[in-house]
């Protein structure tokens, strides 16, 4: 079973017109999204979303994954490190 690590996923859309296909994959790991924030920008049909997310390093890689593999969106992803175990 993998630890839960807390994190932040970076998403840019060249155009917005995906924005329903990207808004449906979010949804999907719903479930592990703590915040959300979405910065249009009208002049040129770009936006950015920024996640908070918290969940395995396999979940956030597959919503990253699924993210990534569309058309003209880009995704980034930074997670908090793994706890080590104190072996005293």
């Amino acid at each position: 079973m993998s630890e839960n690590r807390l994190g932040f996923v970076g998403i840019v859309m060249e155009n917005r017109a995906c924005a329903g296909e990207v808004n449906r994959v979010v949804s999907l790991y719903g479930d592990m999204i703590k915040g959300r924030i979405g910065v249009p920008d009208h002049d040129t049909g770009t936006a950015v979303i920024g996640l908070i997310v918290e969940g395995s390093n396999e979940a956030v890689g597959a919503m990253t994954g699924k993210l990534g593999n569309l058309p003209g969106v880009t995704v980034k992803s930074a997670l908090t490190a793994r706890k080590e175990t104190r072996k005293d």
